[in-house]
């Protein structure tokens, strides 16, 4: 199996974590990484359209802030999962 071949973690969506929001486009889960919000799209693509991007932070501040408790800013640089589009809500200070 190529590395284009394996399988995708995201895109497995599998529940390992609390689960805060789902819908069509995308959702909203506790990172098993760096437990803070995260957010992932649906489409296994690194660049969705500015819109739904922006709905997308905007659903996962509302998380950070009424789950977490602490005001936001959103971290989408993919580090560990470079092919699949997904932001977390990183703890402002």
């Amino acid at each position: 199996m190529g590395v284009s071949d394996a399988p995708c973690e995201l895109c497995e969506a599998a529940r390992l974590t609390e689960w805060f929001y789902e819908d069509e486009h995308c959702w909203i889960a506790e990172c098993e990484a760096c437990f803070v919000p995260m957010v992932v799209w649906k489409v296994h693509a690194v660049e969705p359209p500015e819109e739904l991007k922006a709905a997308m932070w905007a659903l996962v501040t509302e998380v950070a802030s009424a789950r977490y408790g602490f005001r936001s800013w959103i971290d989408d640089n993919m580090r560990t999962i470079p092919t699949h589009y997904h932001a977390h809500a990183r703890r402002r200070f």
